[in-house]
């Protein structure tokens, strides 16, 4: 069945290519897809328009680096949703995508984030690093680690790469884009700021990357500089911004990132957050564990985490 399924996807992806080609015009391609089921045990699924998981299993093995290219996307795209069955009941959503090799973030750039921590706004990105065991899934709990105890949050958009790149020019920065997430950039400031320097220590402990719950694909976002941003923690809202107010809008950030380090498939970067961190009031006020932190993004969808306590 999945040699006949494969041969319908490449016949299906022949056929695109040929309209595109004979067109003139690229294929829009748009997606909200997923992966779904217990932790390590993930199957891909997509979206469809009335908010159903289709199990994409019988066609691909999984949502990888090497499924985020434009073809690989069009042959997804393709696919009759007949063909697709439907997820029954309400299943765990876990990252929707794997094999993520890098995981970059970009500090202090909203305006009125920068302005609220006190700091300059910068005049070139600011670039860090989360590590990959820090992923979590967009409803999994959040681990409060040992010894923190200014754990914050922060809601970001995300941009997942596409394809390889290196010294990209930011007017061609939107093509190496498969695509958008909602992201979580849990912090834990003690960490962050007391213990020596370097963001990547406050930014690293497991579960502080919760990313989903969909991979929407680029085409799916009509301006990704003109999105709606939040966060609120036990119901109450605490971030509202807006991408418009980026200091470095996306292109400029995969441009700027790929003249450092080359930007695999499957890269993802976090690019900042507004206003309204639990770090930025007076007093400040931290997460705690039994709180509960929601996070989400105009057309991205939204995700949700109870913070539990250290580990014993």
């Amino acid at each position: 069945m999945r040699n006949k399924n494969t041969l319908h996807c490449l016949l299906s992806l022949l056929a695109v290519c040929a309209f595109s080609l004979s067109s003139g015009i690229a294929s829009a391609v748009e997606l909200k897809l997923v992966r779904y089921g217990d932790m390590g045990s993930e199957k891909p699924g997509l979206i469809d328009a009335q908010g159903q998981i289709r199990d994409l299993s019988g066609h691909i093995d999984d949502l990888t680096p090497d499924m985020l290219s434009d073809a690989s996307l069009e042959m997804i795209d393709a696919i009759p949703l007949s063909e697709l069955p439907i997820v029954s009941g309400d299943p765990r959503l876990g990252v929707p995508l794997t094999g993520i090799s890098k995981i970059l973030a970009v500090g202090f750039n909203y305006i009125d984030h920068a302005a609220e921590m006190a700091t300059e706004l910068p005049t070139e990105p600011l670039i860090f690093m989360k590590a990959i065991s820090s992923l979590n899934g967009p409803f999994d709990n959040i681990v409060q680690p040992r010894g923190g105890f200014k754990l914050d949050y922060e809601s970001e958009l995300v941009v997942v790469i596409g394809k390889k790149a290196q010294y990209v020019d930011i007017e061609n920065a939107f093509d190496y884009i498969a695509g958008y997430s909602s992201g979580h950039d849990v912090s834990e400031r003690a960490f962050q700021r007391e213990r020596g320097g370097q963001f990547v220590k406050g930014k690293s402990a497991d579960t502080f990357g919760p990313l989903g719950p969909w991979l929407v694909t680029r085409d799916s976002i009509e301006d990704i500089q003109n999105l709606s941003i939040w966060s609120e923690v036990n119901g109450e809202m605490r971030q509202q911004g807006n991408t418009t107010d980026m200091v470095f809008g996306v292109a400029h950030i995969v441009s700027y990132i790929s003249q450092f380090m080359t930007l695999n498939p499957g890269d993802v970067i976090f690019t900042g957050t507004p206003a309204g961190v639990g770090d930025g009031m007076t007093p400040p006020v931290y997460l705690k564990p039994g709180d509960v932190v929601r996070v989400g993004i105009d057309g991205l969808s939204s995700q949700q985490q109870t913070v539990l306590p250290p580990p014993r």
